[in-house]
């Protein structure tokens, strides 16, 4: 496995599009306390427990993320990466963050189905909702 400095890791995160590559790198370099930040699921409840990245953090489904501001407002000032199935509604997410002053969010550019790492099924639910 290739070995990243950490200014490496922190230029993937300031990427608004992430790939899987990089995600599987920062997710383990996260792991060995190298860099942090948030990974954030924003599909629904049925799709999270039937396949999930593992070492999401949170999961705010698209449906009722504008319930969960206060949530997302707390992260604001560091490093999110948002995931989907396909990129399409972390694209539309990320637009609208950025807009109301997230600058330290990105995404999974091509959502859970590009993605190689460590998939998990019936992942507990990282939070209440």
């Amino acid at each position: 496995m290739e070995k990243y400095s950490k200014q490496d890791l922190e230029n993937m995160l300031k990427n608004i599009n992430i790939s899987s590559k990089e995600l599987e790198t920062l997710l383990k370099a996260r792991e060995k306390k190298e860099i942090d930040f948030k990974l954030v699921d924003i599909r629904e409840i049925y799709e999270y427990t039937d396949a999930s990245i593992k070492g999401t953090d949170l999961l705010l489904p698209t449906s009722v993320i504008h319930l969960h501001m206060n949530e997302l407002e707390k992260l604001k000032n560091e490093p999110v990466i948002l995931y989907c199935r396909t990129g399409n509604r972390t694209g539309h997410v990320l637009m609208i963050l950025r807009r109301m002053g997230f600058d330290k969010i990105s995404h999974l550019a091509n959502g859970i189905l590009s993605y190689r790492g460590e998939i998990l099924q019936n992942a507990p639910i990282p939070n209440k909702l």
